[in-house]
């Protein structure tokens, strides 16, 4: 056997330093610590127990957060830097992302989908695809109600109707939400649908025009004033799912179309 195989593995060892307190344990130590462990090393987990402790410590390390990891006796830094010298991707918050509309309309289609079988024991249904536009856009309002004011400020940089009228920034989230609402009970469609068509005609022409015609590169405020997402597709989309669920209740509540779900 050579001597190659006889030699000793090093081991591999960090060190980290971490706010653990009485009243507040950092949520990003613990993240290290198990990045570390994943990774497969032996750690040394020292806690930082005090604010007077975390004080000193940073200002003996010279570094203005915690966690802080060394390995090998040299400073790594903290969690995003962790991540990286581990190779592993950093999330830029500042990042455009379609992640959270993804996320809704797949959480949206399931209900649906979930709602439709417990109603009539299949999921691929008429009714189904009319609750994923109605929950769709009971969700979308959600986000939006969660914070009016960054909405609005967001929406005002587009929506034709707003720039001429500001309050209507802050009524679009609860007519979203309102429509959706009673979409999805099937009830007050006389309301319901010009509610609906109204919206979503405004603002698919907003849209269209901004991203467009105008080439503006804008934030959607789709998902709320908050998000990373660009404007253009996904809230033409939303927008066209709204005219499209309007459209199709009225036809429905006239008697052209006998498949609706709610309507006959």
């Amino acid at each position: 056997m050579s001597d190659l195989s006889k030699r000793p593995v090093p081991s591999r060892k960090a060190v980290i330093y971490r706010m653990v307190m009485p009243n507040h344990t950092c949520p990003y130590g613990l993240k290290a610590l198990h990045l570390l462990k994943r990774a497969g090393y032996e750690v040394e987990d020292y806690h930082l127990t005090t604010r007077e402790q975390t004080d000193a410590f940073k200002a003996e390390h010279h570094v203005e957060t915690t966690p802080q990891v060394f390995i090998g006796g040299a400073r790594v830094g903290g969690h995003d830097d962790l991540r990286r010298f581990l190779g592993k991707s950093v999330a830029d918050p500042k990042a455009t992302t379609y992640r959270p509309v993804i996320a809704l309309f797949t959480m949206t289609g399931l209900m649906a989908l979930a709602a439709s079988y417990a109603v009539s024991g299949s999921p691929l249904t008429i009714l189904a695809a009319e609750w994923f536009i109605a929950f769709s856009m009971i969700v979308l309002a959600l986000l939006k109600l969660q914070n009016v004011e960054s909405f609005a400020t967001m929406f005002l940089n587009y929506d034709l109707l707003a720039k001429r009228w500001v309050p209507y920034s802050y009524i679009y989230p609860f007519a979203e939400g309102g429509a959706g609402v009673l979409m999805a009970a099937g009830a007050l469609t006389w309301l319901s649908v010009p509610l609906a068509l109204f919206i979503g005609t405004i603002g698919a022409v907003s849209v269209f025009k901004a991203v467009y015609i105008d080439m503006r590169e804008l934030k959607c405020a789709c998902v709320g004033g908050s998000s990373n997402v660009p404007l253009g597709f996904v809230s033409l989309t939303e927008n066209l799912m709204m005219i499209a669920m309007a459209v199709w209740m009225a036809l429905a509540a006239t008697g052209v179309l006998t498949g609706g779900g709610h309507v006959g």
